[in-house]
């Protein structure tokens, strides 16, 4: 799930919120965000049981968290090719495991 925060003005970051993000695709979208001149603002680990519990570092145990990742550009631009790919990645998985399960 995407949400886009966009703030008008110059020189404003926009910003696009990235939930429950696969623990594998985790590095791919920081390495595409970085080379798309995207900066990370935030990125933590929210329980999946109690939605007071809140990590901004990976926990010990990752099971039963899920990963949001906010990620701001200058360029609104960039943003939208960030979220493209990713769609477009997960769209690929998920087409990819229905063919291994079928």
């Amino acid at each position: 799930m995407l949400t886009e925060r966009y703030v008008d003005g110059v020189n404003q970051r926009h910003q696009t919120e990235f939930n429950n993000i696969s623990k594998d695709i985790l590095p791919w979208l920081e390495d595409v965000a970085a080379e798309n001149n995207c900066k990370i603002e935030r990125k933590e680990w929210k329980s999946k049981y109690n939605s007071y519990v809140i990590y901004d570092y990976e926990p010990f145990c990752s099971d039963g968290f899920e990963i949001n990742l906010v990620v701001s550009s200058f360029s609104r631009e960039h943003l939208d090719f960030l979220k493209y790919l990713y769609e477009n990645k997960i769209n690929t998985i998920e087409y990819l495991n229905n063919c291994v399960i079928n």
